[in-house]
């Protein structure tokens, strides 16, 4: 009786284990990639367009932060769910108050894997 036994070198065998195992990373990180703002009396409002390639319940861009140069965050946009079929996509948040003497802000985003690290957008708000 004749036996095959197939064998992968252990490097193969490794990076075949490390490619399954990394799928979840390969979204790579949340950017903001626009922000359009609107002052409405003593509040901010700020539509922020993020991209991320969401794969799903595991991987997605899950918010958006108003950060002040401080590192404060002002406000926060929770996203509540991926958004695989709609990228990039522009979501928004008013009511933000943003304390007397803040000139300009950053808007950074969130994804549930990498957390931060995108691209960020700083933005002068017009006074």
């Amino acid at each position: 009786m004749t036996r095959s036994v197939f064998r992968l070198p252990l490097a193969v065998l490794s990076v075949l284990c490390a490619s399954a195992l990394a799928g979840e990373a390969l979204a790579g990180e949340a950017d903001v990639v626009g922000v359009e703002i609107r002052r409405s009396g003593e509040t901010w409002s700020f539509d922020v367009t993020v991209r991320h390639a969401d794969t799903g319940w595991d991987h997605y861009a899950d918010r958006w932060d108003v950060v002040a140069p401080d590192g404060t965050v002002l406000a926060t946009r929770t996203l509540h769910h991926p958004h695989v079929e709609e990228q990039p996509f522009t979501r928004s948040l008013g009511g933000v108050a943003v304390p007397a003497g803040v000139e300009a802000v950053t808007l950074r985003a969130h994804d549930s894997v990498h957390l931060y690290g995108g691209a960020e957008v700083r933005v002068v708000l017009p006074r």
